[in-house]
């Protein structure tokens, strides 16, 4: 699927569309040339920086007549900016640089998976927080207009002309933003995308979080093109990049491995009635209470280690079908690093065929903190908008 020229309405092209490549990185077909070649140099000037037209020939292959008349456009669309001359180191005269226009626009990411807030920001095109606000989790009745009122204050912190508004929410989201199910919020089959829309007349995208939060990692946190980030709060998800092209699965429930059972011996109860599941292991609010009851340090790395092996188990059908490298996670440090991590890595060392990991599954924390969903967010809106992530 090509990617969409930046769009003028409020639709959108979207990260999580159906066989789409993040990332473009060669000319396509005439009829898909122009939107596609817009976003082939914005993608090179989002990454490498300020570079002259001659520069961006040769880095992206077009000629120096389209790329003068897409930066051209650009420039008129608000896009990219001329920031000065490059210092002359011979004869001739300098060349002009050109860069994307990253404080031209903003981005407004909102994070819903908190267990008591909603979490919204004000970003720069390069994921960089410039404004925040936190709200409390409001009554069943009152979420959607809470959620309304809190992306529309944050537009008003934009202070410069918004790109689109991001959304990470709990739950199964369809690739056309309706939350097919939130049972946290008692959303079934809501178009939360088309409520936000219409009530801010500005472009929307909304995703499952850990899907929002893999994009993160890819786009600020120098993951590969294969990863799969566990995002551990409240409970347990993940999302999945394979090739560079994310994965949601036919009914959108892709990386849904927190009721995954780990294990036939039993285990804690879960909230969804069963028996042992990954998340009643290793949830926040499941891990702090085993953590608590705790009598003494030995026993609180028994717990972690035991959390560990339960995500090991389950990541290792994965890990070996698919062959994933990396591992990323997200959520408290001082409950995934150390121990926990590192119990995973030996289960999944234990469980895989070795000669294919003799490198070894790389697990490790995200440096992206809680911040993860709403850079996510922005990555949505900057790959729906400009084709860049």
């Amino acid at each position: 699927m090509p990617i969409d020229a930046p769009q003028t309405s409020t639709a959108t092209a979207r990260a999580f569309a159906p066989g789409r490549t993040l990332r473009q990185g060669a000319k396509v077909l005439p009829e898909h040339a122009r939107g596609h070649n817009r976003a082939l140099l914005l993608q090179t000037l989002f990454h490498q920086g300020a570079m002259s037209r001659a520069d961006l020939s040769r880095e992206t292959g077009l000629t120096r007549v389209t790329i003068s008349d897409l930066v051209a456009e650009l420039i008129a669309d608000g896009f990219v900016a001329e920031i000065g001359v490059r210092e002359a180191s011979g004869p001739g005269k300098p060349a002009i640089l050109v860069d994307l226009d990253r404080s031209g626009h903003r981005i407004v990411g909102l994070d819903l998976s908190g267990s008591d807030t909603f979490i919204g920001a004000v970003l720069t095109l390069d994921g960089d927080i410039v404004a925040r606000r936190e709200v409390e989790l409001p009554g069943a009745d009152e979420l959607v207009a809470t959620v309304v009122e809190l992306a529309r204050a944050l537009v008003a912190d934009s202070h410069a002309p918004v790109l689109g508004i991001g959304v990470g929410t709990p739950g199964v989201v369809d690739d056309h933003g309706v939350i097919v199910t939130a049972p946290n919020f008692g959303w079934a089959g809501f178009d939360l995308e088309t409520a936000l829309r219409q009530a801010l007349d500005l472009p929307v995208l909304v995703a499952n979080d850990a899907n929002a939060a893999v994009l993160a990692e890819y786009t600020f946190g120098g993951a590969p093109d294969d990863v799969l980030l566990v995002k551990v709060g409240r409970g347990v998800g993940s999302g999945l990049l394979l090739a560079g092209q994310p994965m949601r699965g036919s009914r959108f429930a892709a990386g849904e491995i927190g009721h995954v059972t780990v294990g036939t011996d039993g285990g804690p109860p879960c909230a969804c009635g069963k028996v042992g599941c990954l998340e009643a292991w290793l949830s926040v609010p499941s891990l702090t209470s085993r953590l608590a009851e705790a009598s003494d340090a030995a026993a609180r790395e028994g717990v972690l280690r035991d959390a560990g092996e339960r995500l090991g188990i389950a990541l290792a059908p994965v890990v070996g079908t698919l062959d994933v490298s990396e591992i990323v996670l997200s959520g408290p440090t001082e409950l995934l690093g150390g121990s926990l991590a590192d119990q995973a890595v030996e289960t999944l060392r234990a469980r895989t065929l070795a000669p294919s990991h003799d490198d070894g599954v790389r697990v490790r924390m995200t440096a992206q903190g809680q911040d993860i969903v709403l850079r996510g967010a922005a990555v949505m809106v900057l790959s729906g908008q400009l084709g860049v992530s």
